[in-house]
């Protein structure tokens, strides 16, 4: 069906440059009707609904700050193993229904807020613009900023302050949650990578006999492994604590320690050193007698334990840290203090 079908009541209307409606024709039968009229809101022409509005949207943000609140304190305050019942949920962990209940409020009551200011308050004048190039001109750019000071000015956030301090209160306060969350990646370490249970006049505990060990109970050439005198293997923070404080006790002939240092925090050529490797944390336990080297099984790092345990061979990074040890009036060895640094891999706190 062609235009010349179309009664010419029907016809769409065409508004030209001075805004006068004309009647499409054979040339330009897809011509733009034009705008329907603006039909005003009750916020537009009663200044006291528009105050209603205004606090329904500063109290649909003020419930946003307030649930951002709720789930700072109860990220805080309820246990994480804490379980609840709901209906019909059943039972539910509560920091879980609690984080999730109060974050999707304070999301909820953002948008809904916004959607709120928008539909009520801001202007809602549908504003018709020809389409123009992509390249910005300068008249182009100057309209663009005189557009958006309209808009700003139509929003009424300078006059409308209970709704802009209200909104800004619950945007600064909403991304506290996103920052409380870091929480769950642990605990800040602090000091404890560059502490073991080792301290001076603790004893040195053979692994396998559970019983103190004496000097005379080193023998030339033995490797022996140790821990710390009141670790049990029962305690509930024994894997954590053998970790860093496990050791390798050897005894060497004095004359065959190469390093001064090695040499003073020794007993009689009796050496303590960490069995942790330095690469990535392999429990040592090769030793070579007649070389006095010790092989992690892992990736092969190398360590001279007559040498200052350097590295000879291997990806590991440093030498093993040494414990510094002597003996009791009753002849047990003990710690004479803790490792001067860090045990197992290099770290960014190392130094």
């Amino acid at each position: 069906m062609s235009s010349q079908d179309i009664p010419e009541e029907n016809l769409p209307a065409e508004q030209d440059a001075h805004g006068t409606v004309s009647l499409a024709d054979e040339q330009n039968p897809f011509a733009d009707p034009g705008l329907p009229p603006h039909e005003h809101r009750v916020q537009d022409i009663d200044e006291r609904a528009a105050k209603r509005s205004e606090r329904v949207v500063a109290m649909l943000f003020t419930v946003s700050m307030l649930a951002t609140v709720g789930f700072i304190a109860s990220y805080v305050a309820i246990p994480h193993d804490k379980s609840i019942f709901v209906f019909p949920l059943g039972h539910i962990n509560a920091l879980n229904f609690a984080l999730g209940l109060t974050l999707g409020l304070a999301l909820f009551a953002i948008g809904a807020g916004a959607v709120h200011w928008a539909r009520t308050l801001m202007s809602d004048v549908e504003i018709a613009d020809e389409r123009h190039p992509i390249e910005a001109s300068p008249e182009v750019k100057a309209k663009v900023m005189a557009d958006f000071k309209q808009g700003a000015k139509e929003s009424a956030l300078g006059r409308r302050k209970l709704i802009r301090n209200t909104m800004f209160g619950a945007l600064a306060l909403f991304p506290l949650s996103g920052v409380m969350l870091l929480r769950d990646l642990g605990p800040l370490p602090g000091t404890k990578l560059r502490h073991t249970l080792w301290s001076k006049g603790k004893l040195l505990v053979n692994m396998n006999t559970n019983e103190p060990l004496r000097a005379s109970d080193v023998a030339v050439g033995s490797l022996t492994f140790a821990k710390p005198e009141g670790l049990e293997e029962h305690d509930e923070n024994f894997q954590t604590e053998i970790a860093k404080a496990a050791l390798m006790i050897v005894r060497i002939q004095p004359d065959n320690i190469k390093d001064k240092r090695e040499l003073e925090w020794s007993h009689e050529g009796i050496v303590a050193y960490s069995k942790i490797c330095t690469h990535v944390g392999c429990p040592i336990s090769l030793y070579e007698q007649q070389t006095h080297h010790v092989l992690c099984p892992c990736h092969q790092s190398t360590f001279d334990l007559s040498d200052g345990a350097r590295v000879i061979f291997g990806p590991a990074g440093h030498a093993l840290p040494q414990l510094r040890i002597g003996v009791n009036d009753q002849g047990y060895l003990e710690a004479l203090g803790d490792f001067e640094e860090p045990v197992g891999p290099a770290f960014w706190e190392r130094g």
